[in-house]
């Protein structure tokens, strides 16, 4: 009997080691592949803490409610459908859009910069794990079987409502990728900007509402092209990216009420030409296409902008 147990014993520590193996070889494939298709830019903290190793067996089940909603007010500015529908609601009482000419010193703005926690957030998955699931609306009884996920529930109906926005054809200008993988995410960017890049997003100090005013300082332009890719909400990490060449990105210092600080990156749309005309952003700026830059914050940290790095 003893020598029974010794021989579980083995076999399970032997099993153990193996998988924390595959882990291990998973976690330093993704860092390998960032370093060797982006030599000078390191990986920012925010999908750092997105690479906790992981296989899609631990989301089935996974409540996807759990996971933060990923969806700030900058989003509407790329969900025309949603954002002329009305089906998708701004944040109440909180600067959703504004101009480029706002961008001064003094001027006032509510803001909400919430903040993502590692006990909510998903995994950014290798592409060996991620590939093999499928992510397409004609596969969705397959994604929700394979996820134990019911199909009339909440969580459906999320998953369902990101594919299709996944799916959702370009605007003019805009070239746009749903990332499932680290290795797509790098692929996408390096291939719209060059492997020579710098990453930006969103650093606050109080994730509470609150009004701020543009500190004194510099309001700095980062650049003229960018990718911005945004964290959806999904059971494992899906990162929807886009190119639209009809921008100007600023990093801007913030200075709370409570005298807390930010700095905020903002994206600013030259062109709204092909915008349709019940916009959002219209209704709130009262202009109309075509007419005056558009600019929204990236509120929160999983919102990276990418910009080509001399």
């Amino acid at each position: 009997m003893e020598s029974l147990r010794l021989v579980l014993l083995c076999s399970f520590l032997y099993l153990a080691v193996v998988h924390m193996g595959i882990y291990a070889s998973n976690d330093v494939s993704r860092d390998s592949y960032w370093k060797t298709a982006l030599p000078k830019t390191p990986i920012p903290k925010s999908l750092q803490e997105l690479l906790r190793p992981a296989d899609a067996q631990q989301y089935i089940g996974k409540d996807v409610h759990d996971l933060d909603a990923r969806r700030g007010p900058c989003c509407l500015i790329y969900d025309h459908g949603a954002a002329a529908s009305g089906k998708i609601q701004a944040e109440p009482n909180v600067t959703t859009f504004f101009l480029e000419k706002d961008l001064h010193m003094g001027n006032k703005m509510t803001l909400h910069f919430p903040k993502t926690t590692n006990a909510t957030a998903a995994t950014l998955l290798s592409r060996k794990v991620a590939n093999p699931i499928p992510f397409s609306k004609s596969k969705l009884p397959q994604i929700l079987n394979y996820f134990a996920v019911k199909p009339n529930s909440a969580e459906a109906q999320v998953i369902k409502q990101t594919i299709e926005e996944c799916e959702a054809p370009s605007i003019k200008g805009e070239y746009k990728y749903c990332a499932t993988s680290l290795e797509s995410l790098v692929d996408f960017t390096v291939s719209r900007l060059g492997k020579y890049v710098q990453i930006y997003s969103t650093e606050a100090e109080n994730e509470n509402k609150q009004e701020y005013k543009i500190a004194k300082g510099v309001v700095q332009r980062i650049g003229d092209r960018s990718v911005v890719c945004h964290q959806q909400n999904y059971v494992y990490a899906v990162f929807y990216c886009h190119e639209d060449r009809s921008t100007r990105a600023y990093v801007v210092p913030l200075v709370g009420a409570d005298g807390t600080k930010a700095e905020a990156v903002a994206v600013c749309h030259t062109d709204t030409s092909d915008w349709n005309k019940q916009h959002l952003a219209f209704q709130v700026l009262k202009i109309k296409p075509g007419t005056l830059p558009i600019c929204h914050f990236l509120t929160s940290g999983n919102q990276l902008l990418w910009v080509p790095k001399d």
